[in-house]
């Protein structure tokens, strides 16, 4: 896990059987400005030998935050540092959790169909209606089929919601994953909590690393948003958002200035900061999940505990706040 506190970036130019070349990439470090400056002159300089030669590259990598970041170094500002754990800011103002051993899952709830789903629906309503117009042979039986098909989509959400209400609901279906996950190995602690789009779990009884296979096996038997499970292989850290969602709290707008991507201009500091004072202000009233339960060993490793309390203790899980 790589949270640096200092950006830069280079550009290195030159020409090539007539053609200018021109290559930016970006530099990062813990120490100073400088030396991330450097860094990102020296990664430049490489890209630009590597494109030299042949070889296919982007000219220039995009200024992107966390969720788009593959293959570069979580780009946020740091709030916090605890340990290993580092509290970010990402690019709509809520605070972040990032370690690089703790195993958080977010499982997020389904509002639409599974694809699997709606492809059946599709096949048997199109077999369907090909059956229809051709017994009915007019034009009128040709365009009842043409509405059968059209309403394929609507049909497959009206199952979709069906089966999940039969079922008892989006999050009691999610804990079923969840606790049979955990029954199936006794030996795995797992703290549930509750999100405004589904769960969150904290794996207590051992660290892990991101990209390890037992990590993987379990992201997908209890179903973990894919987007998420990405990016802690990507970024080798796991990562827990502990502060509210500004549209869930009121606040309409977006962080400025725009984009809100780190780092901000020094003449724009002073409008990033009066934001995010007003949006803190506003988080005060609202936790960012609430605690269920936790299943298996109640024992806390003692690499784990001091993040389940920084986790608890920030997002305000133990409260009786709103989430959001």
């Amino acid at each position: 896990m790589i949270v640096p506190a200092y950006w830069a970036e280079a550009r290195r130019q030159q020409r090539k059987e007539g053609r200018q070349i021109t290559v930016r990439r970006y530099g990062w470090s813990d120490a100073s400005q400088a030396d991330a400056q450097q860094h990102a002159e020296t990664r430049a300089g490489e890209a630009l030998q590597r494109l030299l030669t042949g070889e296919k590259l982007a000219r220039r990598e995009p200024r992107q935050p966390y969720n788009g970041a593959d293959g570069l170094p979580i780009r946020e500002e740091i709030v916090e540092r605890h340990g290993t754990a580092v509290v970010t800011r990402n690019s709509y103002s809520a605070r972040c959790l990032n370690v690089p051993d703790v195993l958080f899952a977010d499982i997020d709830h389904a509002h639409r169909a599974p694809l699997r789903l709606s492809v059946i629906v599709f096949v048997l309503a199109a077999l369907a209606a090909a059956l229809a117009g051709h017994a009915c042979g007019s034009g009128f039986g040709y365009a009842l089929a043409f509405a059968a098909v059209l309403g394929c989509a609507p049909a497959a959400h009206g199952l979709f919601r069906l089966w999940r209400w039969l079922a008892g609901g989006a999050e009691a279906q999610a804990l079923r994953r969840v606790r049979r996950y955990a029954h199936r190995h006794p030996d795995w602690g797992i703290r549930v909590y509750r999100t405004p789009a589904g769960l969150r779990l904290l794996v207590t009884h051992r660290p892990f690393a991101p990209d390890a296979t037992e990590v993987a096996a379990f992201f997908a038997a209890v179903g973990t948003d894919p987007l998420y499970a990405r990016m802690c292989r990507n970024q080798r850290c796991f990562r827990a958002r502990v502060s509210a969602k500004p549209w869930r709290i009121g606040i309409g707008a977006h962080l400025k200035p725009r984009p809100g991507v780190w780092p901000v201009a020094a003449e724009k500091q002073p409008q990033r900061a009066a934001w995010i004072a007003a949006y803190e202000r506003a988080a005060e009233a609202w936790a960012a999940c609430t605690s269920l339960e936790h299943l298996g060993p109640a024992a806390i490793h003692p690499a784990v505990a001091p993040v389940l309390a920084l986790h608890d203790r920030l997002s305000r899980a133990g409260s009786k706040l709103p989430i959001a």
